[in-house]
C-alpha cells in the first residue's frame, strides 16, 4: 500500500510534507520550516509522528526540527556530510542508504549544488521524491555552495527516476520560475499549457510545489539544458550540456 502524503504550506513560500504508512501508523515529516503548521496537520489527520527527514541545513528547512522532536520524540534523519550543521541526528545518511517508513523503503540520493550536503528522498513504491531546493517546480535552487557541474549531475540523477514520480519541492516559486522559463524557452507549447493550468490550480488553492517528473522534463528549462533546441535558442550549439545549464542558471540569478 503506498504512503499517504500531505503537503504543508509553511512560512511565506516553504513546504513541509507528511508521509504516513496506513499499515503500521508510522509517520514522517520531510523538513520542518515551522512547527505550528506541522502540528496542525498532525492534528487534522490524527497521525503520530515517528521520524523527521532533513534535506539540507538551511534554517528555513530545519528551524522547527528540535521543537518538533521535543514535542513528539521523533527520530531525526539527515546527511552525514552535513551533520556538523544539522540538529543532532539519530540516523546519518549518505548516497545509497535507505529510510524505512513502515512498510516502504525510501532511498537517499546525494544532490549537491544548492548546498554541498543536500540530499533527496525517493520512495519508489509511492512514486514520490522529496527534492527540496535541488529540483523545484519549473526550476532549481540557487547555487549557494555548489558548482554548476555538481548541480547538473544532481539534476541528471533526478531525471533518471521514473517519469511518473511526483517531485515534491521545498518552495512555491512557481510564478517566478514559470516567468523565467517562458523567457528562455518561448516556443514551448507544453510550458504555455502548464502556466495556464497553474493559474487555475493556484486559484483553487492546490499545492504549487508538487509536479510529475514527466512534466518537469517537458517544461523546466534547467532539465532541458541538453536539448539541441535549447542550445540553438541560446547560441550554444556546440557547448557541453553543463555549460548550457550554467548559462541558464546565471540568467535566472539576474532575472
Amino acid at each position: 500500500m503506498p504512503l499517504k502524503m500531505r503537503a504543508i504550506p509553511c512560512l511565506r513560500d516553504n513546504y513541509a510534507y507528511l508521509l504516513h504508512d496506513p499499515e503500521t501508523g508510522r509517520t514522517a515529516v520531510v523538513d520542518v520550516p515551522d512547527v505550528a503548521p506541522v502540528h496542525d496537520m498532525l492534528a487534522q489527520t490524527g497521525w503520530a509522528l515517528s521520524d523527521i527527514l532533513i534535506t539540507h541545513h538551511h534554517d528555513d528547512h530545519i528551524a522547527g526540527v528540535m521543537r518538533l522532536r521535543e514535542d513528539t520524540g521523533a527520530a531525526i534523519w539527515g546527511a552525514r556530510a552535513d551533520a556538523h550543521r544539522l540538529p543532532p541526528l539519530e540516523h546519518s545518511l549518505a548516497e545509497g542508504d535507505t529510510v524505512a517508513i513502515g512498510s516502504e523503503t525510501g532511498h537517499v540520493l546525494e544532490v549537491p549544488g544548492h548546498t554541498v550536503g543536500h540530499i533527496a528522498f525517493h520512495f519508489p513504491q509511492s512514486r514520490l521524491a522529496f527534492t527540496a531546493d535541488s529540483l523545484m517546480v519549473c526550476g532549481c535552487g540557487r547555487l549557494f555552495e555548489g558548482t554548476p557541474a555538481q548541480m547538473w549531475d544532481s539534476l541528471c540523477k533526478l531525471m533518471a527516476l521514473p517519469d511518473d514520480t511526483q517531485i515534491c519541492s521545498g518552495h512555491d516559486y512557481s510564478a517566478a520560475n514559470t516567468a523565467f522559463a517562458e523567457s528562455v524557452d518561448p516556443d514551448n507549447a507544453e510550458l504555455h499549457a502548464r502556466i495556464a493550468q497553474m493559474a487555475q490550480d493556484r486559484a483553487a488553492g492546490r499545492p504549487m510545489a508538487v509536479a510529475s517528473l514527466a512534466l518537469e522534463k517537458a517544461t523546466n528549462p534547467f532539465l532541458r539544458a541538453g536539448m539541441p533546441y535549447m542550445k540553438t535558442t541560446h547560441g550554444l550549439e556546440d557547448a557541453p550540456d553543463v555549460d548550457v545549464f550554467a548559462h541558464l542558471r546565471a540568467q535566472k540569478d539576474r532575472f
